[in-house]
């Protein structure tokens, strides 16, 4: 009888194996898949990034406009890329989750982060590309209180980022770079080059991200809003870590806020306008609680910290990255 019994349950065992195999090998695929898009998009965003710096260090921009439009602009392609495929792919929640999550993780982890390394002086968040940031985030949050993001609301915030750039550039301009006087800028068709490669591995890397985050969503039963949110955010906002943590250990801060200035920006009006006139956008309802009012917190932040104690240094740093992990705790939970 005993072993009837345990040749029973080995037999079952069996079956059991057979039946979760393919889903377990399914799920490493699909982990390998995120891996694999954060390694290309973190390789090729770099790539993509100096291309562009190399070009507009030949072009005479001073190391703010590079920061605020190149820098911050050209990190924010991941996004763009990310975006448009999850909408395409009838994923608001990742579409929409990637935009609003990058922006919360480019202020309270990546400028978090960047505080605790060196102190940043941070009154740009008081001047004028500050104020646009905080009026673009307002922007945004209108247009989800609306239930969709549609075309006439993606062609206004077009409209309004070729306004912004147009302003940033005319006031910008340096025939004496503060950057690069050292070390001679690459030739421009370098540049270009390594623009066009990591342009390549950005839409790669976007389509294997999605790919597998959406899958792992749907096995995990979690909505594809939370994972925007925090999988997808996170790692289509590695280039601005990277770039911002690097800006702040040389010392360079207003490199490293100028990125995170200008990424937000561009996440609103070029990746949502972008996305939201390709493919308009449904809100999904779990971004309209926390997630909206942890979005409007995140952008007044950083000029609440100057007006009380005048720049980010290790106390605000700290408290940043404990709000974000908070926030990220939440929602799984």
């Amino acid at each position: 009888m005993a072993s009837s019994c345990a040749v029973r349950a080995r037999s079952l065992a069996r079956c059991t194996l057979q039946t979760q195999r393919p889903g377990f090998l399914a799920m490493v695929v699909d982990m390998m898949l995120v891996l694999g898009g954060l390694v290309a998009l973190v390789v090729g965003g770099d790539l993509l990034v100096r291309g562009a710096v190399a070009v507009a260090l030949r072009a005479g921009l001073s190391p703010f406009v590079i920061g605020v439009t190149l820098v911050g602009f050209g990190t924010s392609v991941p996004e763009l890329m990310t975006s448009l495929i999850a909408a395409f792919e009838g994923l608001p929640g990742i579409a929409l989750g990637n935009v609003v999550g990058s922006n919360i993780a480019n202020i309270l982890l990546i400028l978090g982060l960047s505080a605790v390394i060196a102190a940043l002086p941070g009154e740009a968040f008081l001047r004028r590309d500050g104020l646009v940031m905080l009026a673009v985030t307002g922007l945004c949050a209108t247009l989800m209180w609306t239930g969709t993001v549609g075309r006439l609301a993606g062609v206004v915030c077009l409209a309004v980022l070729a306004v912004y750039l147009t302003l940033t550039l005319r006031s910008g301009q340096s025939t004496t770079p503060e950057v690069g006087q050292d070390v001679p800028p690459p030739p421009v068709w370098r540049g270009a080059g390594l623009f066009l490669a990591g342009l390549i591995g950005v839409m790669f890397g976007a389509r294997f991200l999605v790919d597998g985050a959406s899958d792992i969503a749907r096995a995990f039963a979690v909505s594809d809003a939370v994972i925007g949110l925090t999988i997808v955010a996170v790692g289509t906002s590695l280039p601005e870590l990277v770039t911002s943590v690097i800006a702040a250990r040389k010392g360079q801060g207003e490199i490293a806020i100028g990125n995170v200035i200008g990424s937000n920006i561009f996440n609103v009006l070029g990746i949502l306008g972008i996305t939201a006139v390709v493919h308009p956008l449904s809100v999904p309802p779990e971004m309209l609680g926390l997630t909206l009012w942890v979005f409007l917190a995140a952008a007044l932040a950083p000029a609440a910290v100057l007006v009380l104690r005048g720049r980010l240094a290790l106390g605000a740093g700290v408290g940043f990255v404990a709000a974000y992990v908070a926030y990220t705790l939440a929602l799984i939970v």
